[in-house]
């Protein structure tokens, strides 16, 4: 018995770069012996067997239904507007990395039924890539050029190109075209310039470009050296003022105290009165108990003279007013009177 067939190319597989449009196959030719309805549906069998199989366009009793999935409506449409007519295939547009996957056409007409399978993988061209530079670009060392694209499907390849000077690559340059990575062993003057690097896959390009400067190695030792001096200086200048301040806090603060300080224990000086009245009478009562042997040295002194302050200095300091040392005899015990014998002074009077 004779029923339809499947008469699209035998292509299966299709690659498509995200963005872009495709077209998915699936024309057939029905039989005489084909009497029932006709049914055309499309099935995603997702990359994940976990998943179950999801109709996403479906042609049925004359009427197309494809609302089934949100992010799926308006992208996918009959390629022919009769389908019937013997061309079921499917345009997808605006393709996204998330239709990736297996697609199967079934064309259904009792008792005939027919399915073929398509392969469909959606590439992310190269995009943001970014190009720097790792390591010293100084004269003698190793200086990397890196390459990375933010976004792409694998398998992504870079490559690198001067685009300043000769144009070519240094002749010690390593070029590893899966990382991109371009290594510049012992570097020179004649490296300095610019490098561009092209990011590529099966479905697009994208590039980027960066500046080589390689200078003269930096004078480190004078550096260190300038910066430890710096240094000492800097802390000399601060122990300075640190020493200049406690100084000043230090005489400042015995200023106060010597202003500030007074002396309980010492007594208030004497006036010059009482000073003198005590100085007379202790002279009297010497004079009371002194034999007439000591009263020769006491007759010359003038009583009519007030003694000054300087009479209350020890007597070490004023010896011509000390008191003997000789005790007076006491002539009471001995039943003698004492008789006051007159002493004549300088200018002849009797005293």
């Amino acid at each position: 018995t004779r029923s339809l067939t499947i008469t699209s190319a035998d292509q299966s597989i299709f690659e498509k770069a995200q963005g872009e449009k495709v077209t998915l196959p699936c024309t057939f030719e029905l039989s005489e012996e084909d009497k029932g309805p006709l049914d055309i549906e499309w099935v995603l069998i997702p990359a994940d067997n976990q998943k179950g199989e999801q109709i996403i366009i479906m042609y049925t009793v004359d009427r197309t239904y494809d609302h089934y999935y949100a992010d799926m409506t308006g992208r996918m449409q009959f390629t022919s507007l009769d389908p019937k007519s013997g061309d079921g295939s499917l345009d997808i547009l605006n393709l996204k990395a998330a239709d990736t996957g297996t697609y199967q056409c079934k064309v259904k007409k009792a008792p005939g039924v027919q399915s073929k399978k398509i392969q469909l993988t959606v590439l992310v061209k190269p995009a943001r890539t970014k190009c720097s530079i790792q390591g010293s670009q100084e004269i003698g060392k190793d200086v990397t050029l890196k390459c990375v694209s933010q976004e792409g499907s694998p398998l992504l390849s870079y490559d690198w190109r001067r685009v300043s000077g000769t144009q070519n690559l240094p002749a010690t340059s390593v070029l590893n075209k899966n990382t991109g990575e371009l290594l510049l062993k012992n570097a020179s003057r004649e490296y300095s310039g610019t490098y561009n690097c092209v990011a590529s896959n099966r479905v697009g390009t994208d590039e980027c470009s960066v500046e080589l400067n390689v200078t003269p190695p930096v004078n480190t030792a004078g550096i260190i050296t300038g910066a430890i001096i710096g240094t000492l200086l800097g802390l000399f200048v601060l122990s300075s003022v640190i020493f200049c301040f406690c100084k000043k806090h230090r005489e400042k603060k015995y200023e106060k105290e010597v202003h500030h300080d007074i002396r309980e224990d010492v007594p208030p000086p004497k006036s010059r009165s009482s000073t003198a009245r005590s100085y007379i009478g202790s002279n009297r009562s010497s004079l009371g108990s002194m034999s007439p042997s000591n009263m020769e040295g006491y007759t010359k002194t003038p009583y009519s003279q007030v003694p000054s302050e300087d009479f209350e200095r020890a007597p070490a300091q004023n010896p011509a007013f000390a008191p003997s040392k000789v005790a007076a005899p006491n002539l009471s015990r001995m039943g003698a009177v004492p008789v006051m014998i007159p002493a004549q002074s300088k200018d002849g009077s009797i005293v």
